[in-house]
């Protein structure tokens, strides 16, 4: 029974979260927290989150200037993409 999750979409080594969604308590935050494991072992550069909100803000997220994120942007995205089903 699915409970929770999230989405979004990669390109690079750069993910780019779009939304997060439960109907049981912490259930995306319990999915959030493996989708950064899986991101770190496969050498993410950084998650997107769009938004500076607390709740980002517990699992790590910091705000960071246009121009930083622009030049790890560039280099993360030429790297290559992982492709398939992440559910592996």
């Amino acid at each position: 029974k699915l409970v929770g999750g999230l989405y979004g979409v990669s390109i690079g080594r750069t993910f780019f979260g779009e939304s997060m969604f439960h109907t049981v308590s912490n259930a995306s935050k319990v999915a959030f927290v493996h989708l950064v494991e899986r991101l770190k072992r496969w050498d993410f550069d950084i998650i997107d989150c769009q938004q500076s909100t607390p709740h980002m803000a517990r699992f790590g997220a910091v705000d960071i200037s246009r121009k930083k994120f622009l030049d790890i942007l560039r280099y993360s995205v030429e790297k290559p993409s992982i492709v398939g089903n992440w559910n592996k």
